[in-house]
């Protein structure tokens, strides 16, 4: 099993931090579809000094989530190793992660996240400096490198296990690639077999069978599912059951998509309040309605929504209009707690 420091999870399934997605509504059924660790989207150091309302409510941790992760990024020592002790001392994070891999040109160009890619020394020197003040175990996410022509994953690994970081993401892009191409999993392996701490594979995991291939390709400790687990959290509980038991369990049916996709909201609704959450739903619903048949005419519906209720009828109807097709028994499963119960505050 993947242990990190002190932290032992129950897979090598890992949630990864996904930026407008990775908040406690979507982990919590992450968590419910059996995922070993969620990580929480990534906070910016200085909007956690500054004191942000809705910074500190991204630092919200339900019990029922952990283990978790929960990423900063910064480019300044001083201010990222004040927010990594707010982190450390004032919420119930598991684990503190640094982020070394966020391409877009408004962290890079405060010499924050992929930036720190170009150097192993700033990876050693800020990294170190967060370690020696936190008690939780430091973890990083990094690409393998800023271009084709700057690659140096396994001297930044390097660095972060020097540092005292416990174990290290690596995503098989580089900066520059953002999310096209092909993920180098090569690289991935090269820095697991460069240190000892554990070393957790992501890009281009998007079925259960790709899991596996990663975790037989690199010899990686953990396998991290990002875009593959959008509108998708069964993708999690497949993986899962594939690695431990080589089965492959079928795809949910359109009625247990559209049941977890009004949880989901239920709980957005309940997180940020009903305008917001049915606004901030329309891009859920359409993931959770890819690869279901007659899907674009809901999706054009519903992104005109604007209430929780019409919601749930649009999606109701649109079931029912399905017949059969909908009511095949699968062996995926459905979370079990209730909107009701997921109250954040």
């Amino acid at each position: 099993m993947l242990k990190i420091g002190n932290i032992e999870m129950k897979n090598k399934v890992v949630l990864a931090p996904m930026a407008g997605v990775c908040n406690p509504a979507f982990r919590l059924i992450a968590k419910e579809f059996g995922c070993g660790l969620v990580c929480a989207e990534m906070v910016s150091d200085k909007a956690i000094l500054h004191g942000n309302k809705r910074t500190l409510e991204m630092l919200y941790v339900d019990e029922r989530e952990k283990p978790l992760s929960l990423q900063i990024f910064g480019g300044d020592r001083e201010s990222l190793v004040e927010a990594a002790k707010v982190v450390d001392k004032q919420t119930n994070a598991d684990i503190i992660d640094i982020n070394m891999g966020c391409p877009v040109p408004k962290v890079t160009k405060c010499d924050a996240g992929a930036r720190w890619l170009l150097d192993p020394n700033k990876i050693y020197e800020m990294v170190s400096a967060v370690v020696d003040a936190v008690e939780k175990p430091v973890t990083v996410k990094m690409r393998i490198g800023w271009d084709s022509e700057h690659i140096y994953a396994v001297e930044n690994a390097r660095a972060v296990e020097r540092a005292g970081g416990k174990a290290v993401s690596v995503h098989g892009r580089t900066r520059e690639q953002l999310y096209t191409g092909k993920a180098n999993w090569d690289i991935i392996r090269d820095v697991k077999q460069s240190v000892s701490i554990p070393v957790i594979g992501n890009g281009d995991v998007f079925t259960p069978e790709d899991a596996q291939r990663m975790l037989d390709h690199t010899g990686c400790d953990g396998v991290m599912i990002g875009r593959g687990a959008l509108g998708n959290p069964w993708m999690l509980y497949r993986t899962i059951q594939y690695l431990s038991t080589g089965e492959l369990l079928p795809d949910p049916t359109p009625r247990e998509k559209m049941d977890v996709a009004i949880l989901h909201m239920d709980r957005l609704v309940n997180l940020k309040g009903e305008s917001t959450a049915v606004r901030e739903m329309r891009k859920h619903l359409a993931w959770y309605l890819k690869g279901v048949p007659g899907a674009a005419r809901v999706k054009d519906v519903i992104m005109e929504e604007t209430t929780r209720d019409n919601m749930v009828q649009i999606l109701g109807q649109y079931v029912e209009s399905l017949g059969n097709l909908s009511e095949t028994p699968t062996a995926s499963i459905t979370p079990a707690t209730s909107p009701e119960e997921a109250v954040y505050h």
